[in-house]
C-alpha cells in the first residue's frame, strides 16, 4: 500500500491518498464484506474470518468479528487467539493493527492508525501500527490513535481516547486517557 505524496494528489482539493488500484481493491472490499458478511448471524464468524483471509488478513481460527465491523484494509488487519473485534467496531487499518490473543475491541471502538500532517502545507497523510496487547480491553466507543501500543492487560475505559502508549495492566479512561488503576492479573 502507497501513499500518495499529497503534494502531488492535492487532498484539500479532494486529491485522493491511495492510488487508483489501491481504492478499486477497498471498493471491492466493501463490497464483499457488504453482501458476504455484514448481515451474517453469530454463528458465521467462521464465514466472516475466512472472507477477511480472502482480502489478506491474518486471522486465527478462534478469533471472532461481528458482522457490523468495519474493517477499512483487510490485508493490515492481524488477530491472535480469541481476539475480538465487537460490534460495530471502526478498524481504521491504514496501517497494520494487531490484536493479540485474547485482545477485545469492544461496540463502537474506534482504532484509527492514520491522521494527516497539520504542519504540512499540502496535509501528507501519516500512518503507524496500532498493538492490542494480550488480554487488553479497548471499551465501547474508545477511540485508540496512530502508533499506539496497549500494553498486556491495558484497559481503555468506555470513549476514552488514547494518543500515548498504555501500560500494561494498567486501566485508563478519559480524553485524553489518564490512569485511573493499576489492574488485577
Amino acid at each position: 500500500m502507497k501513499i500518495l505524496d499529497a503534494a502531488d494528489s492535492q487532498p484539500f482539493d479532494g486529491g485522493p491518498s491511495f492510488s487508483l488500484g489501491h481504492r478499486a481493491y477497498r471498493a471491492l472490499w466493501n463490497i464483499a464484506w457488504c453482501l458476504l458478511a455484514s448481515w451474517t448471524p453469530p454463528f458465521f464468524n467462521p464465514w466472516r474470518r475466512q472472507v477477511l483471509r480472502a482480502f489478506g488478513a491474518r486471522i486465527t481460527s478462534t478469533a471472532r468479528i461481528h458482522g457490523s465491523a468495519r474493517i477499512w484494509y483487510p490485508a493490515n488487519l492481524v488477530m491472535a487467539e480469541h481476539a475480538c473485534l465487537g460490534p460495530r467496531v471502526n478498524c481504521y487499518s491504514m496501517a497494520k493493527i494487531t490484536l493479540d490473543a485474547y485482545a477485545l475491541a469492544s461496540q463502537g471502538a474506534h482504532l484509527c492508525a492514520g491522521t494527516h500532517d497539520i504542519d504540512d502545507q499540502n496535509f501528507q497523510l501519516c500512518v503507524a501500527p496500532i498493538t492490542i496487547g494480550k488480554k487488553a480491553w479497548i471499551a465501547a466507543e474508545a477511540f485508540v490513535g496512530p502508533g499506539v501500543n496497549v500494553g498486556e492487560g491495558a484497559v481503555l475505559g468506555a470513549r476514552g481516547v488514547a494518543f500515548g502508549d498504555l501500560e500494561p495492566w494498567t486501566v485508563y479512561a478519559g480524553n485524553p486517557a489518564r490512569e485511573i488503576k493499576k489492574r488485577k492479573r
